[in-house]
């Protein structure tokens, strides 16, 4: 079965808001419902995962179409936002990780 293939299946046979994990860890695909005029559609989530591959946040950054892609990467690639990064994780407290499983629901990309 092709990748469309399985991503047409997705869209017409899950329910509204199902989050679906990758093999791509930290990345989601979720069914979003129709909308007024805009029809049913797929977004790729990107949200953290921890060490036994669980979402991190209870929503990541919904991602539309690549050209929102594009530009999420350019704002991401920029020097001062990794700069900020690097003084935040400086000021704050150090987080304590989980152990790791792994899940059997993976959609392969």
């Amino acid at each position: 079965m092709s990748i469309e293939d399985k991503l047409s299946a997705f869209l017409s046979k899950s329910r509204d808001w199902e989050r679906r994990p990758t093999n791509i860890p930290g990345i989601f695909l979720i069914k979003l419902p129709s909308f007024r005029s805009r029809q049913a559609s797929i977004a790729i989530e990107i949200n953290p995962v921890n060490a036994t591959g669980a979402a991190t946040k209870k929503r990541g950054v919904v991602i539309r179409s690549a050209s929102e892609l594009n530009q999420l990467n350019s704002i991401l690639a920029d020097q001062k936002l990794i700069e900020l990064a690097r003084r935040i994780d400086e000021v704050n407290p150090k987080q304590k990780e989980e152990s790791a499983t792994t899940g059997s629901d993976v959609f392969e990309i």
